[in-house]
């Protein structure tokens, strides 16, 4: 009895001291979550508000480094929110109500249903509405500093509507290069190569670093496209951008298919065509094993004399597995970015090889069948003044942020 009672005071004994310290390991747990993770003038970004913010890029699908991007997101909050603060910005509960549903309407839901969804993935509604404040009131410290700075002269609406409207379209001259993230090694050096690239300045720079990193077939050309390429054929997201670029300017990266992409403008020239969008692209992709190798290379070559028309690829398909040919006919939006890029530059019936697929084993015979057109219907003047004057305004804002990254005070414990 008394063997039994000492072993039931060990057992208890043992179970406290067991609650103790898991209880201890709680506290450690919470205080390291909310623990700094950096300081932005002596504002502190927490543990937990990273980590809320990794999952939330996480859930809108973010590409690219999520962790390095959620805490450079977080560090560009605090500083629009300081510069806001001085600024006598202020936000009142509706606005953010407000905010919150504009976000949610992309997603075709309602405030409360997305910040719901959200909740059930791990993401507090309070964070997100953090998230939301600081957009709201850096757009409006924005629109009250620059607004005078973003007025559009009645010149550049014309110019613009010359490029985009029925009066006329313009065609470019661009170089390319290609960066791969088909591994994550490859990936990581694309992430910090990458911004680089999109500083520079000149055409020799950028023809330089295209001999030296670019993973496209253009590399042995300094990642010069040879031809004129008319700017409706290009997807609308590269499009836009180079409509509002100047010689030797780059765009950022570009995401496509297991790599980040980045061109450069070496020339743009308005033509007196009557301008007109691809509404559909018909095209086909032939798929051959080998990817660049010169036996697939050669394949291709020998293919490409035997072939005038997408409808003759169906005869070198025969009796071959249904997936060696794909045949598509998509709007210009819906196709995969580095295949748009491939039949831009193409007329109906001429091929590329420049695309592989499966990690660069498969070699793509990408051929454009037809490009059905529609003539662009001219935009209001005022719909016109309305996009350049966005445009500038995203120019003003990107740089007085620089500057107030450049004059903060940003430590990492």
């Amino acid at each position: 009895m008394v063997n039994m009672r000492s072993q039931l005071q060990r057992l208890n004994l043992g179970l406290i001291l067991t609650m103790f310290l898991a209880n201890l390991a709680s506290v450690a747990t919470a205080q390291n979550l909310f623990a700094p993770v950096a300081y932005v003038n002596d504002a502190a970004i927490t543990n937990y508000e990273l980590q809320q913010r990794i999952l939330l890029l996480e859930i809108l699908r973010t590409p690219g480094n999520i962790e390095k991007q959620a805490m450079e997101r977080l560090i560009d909050e605090r500083l629009q929110l300081q510069a806001a603060a001085r600024a006598r910005i202020t936000l009142s509960g509706s606005d953010i109500d407000a905010g919150v549903e504009e976000f949610a309407s992309r997603n075709n839901q309602t405030g409360p249903q997305f910040l719901a969804g959200i909740a059930q993935q791990g993401i507090a509604p309070e964070n997100f509405r953090d998230f939301v404040l600081a957009s709201l009131s850096w757009r409006q410290l924005i629109r009250a500093r620059f607004n005078n700075k973003a007025n559009i002269s009645d010149a550049e609406i014309d110019r613009a509507i010359r490029l985009q409207g029925t009066q006329g379209s313009a065609r470019v001259l661009i170089s390319e290069i290609f960066l791969p993230t088909n591994t994550p090694e490859n990936e990581k050096i694309t992430l910090e190569l990458a911004p680089q690239i999109a500083r520079l300045t000149t055409i020799a720079e950028f023809s330089d670093a295209a001999r030296r990193f670019s993973a496209g077939p253009s590399r042995d050309r300094g990642g010069v496209v040879p031809s004129w390429v008319p700017i409706d054929n290009l997807p609308p997201n590269v499009r836009s951008v180079l409509l509002t670029m100047k010689p030797g300017q780059v765009t950022d990266p570009i995401e496509i298919t297991n790599a980040l992409a980045l061109f450069q403008l070496r020339a743009i020239q308005e033509t007196t065509a009557p301008a007109s969008t691809a509404t559909q692209l018909d095209y086909a992709a032939y798929y051959i094993s080998g990817g660049h190798s010169a036996a697939a290379l050669a394949q291709a070559t020998k293919l490409r004399a035997q072939v005038d028309t997408c409808d003759d690829l169906y005869g070198t398909a025969k009796n071959q597995p249904a997936e060696v040919l794909d045949r598509l006919k998509l709007p210009l939006a819906d196709i995969p970015t580095d295949v748009a890029l491939e039949l831009a530059k193409l007329d109906a019936g001429e091929v590329s090889t420049a695309l592989t697929r499966a990690n660069g084993e498969t070699l793509v015979f990408l051929m454009l069948c037809e490009r059905d057109r529609a003539p662009n219907i001219e935009p209001s003047r005022d719909d016109v003044r309305r996009t350049l004057s966005n445009r500038r305004l995203s120019g003003l804002a990107d740089a007085y942020l620089d500057e107030l990254r450049a004059n903060a005070h940003i430590r990492k414990p």
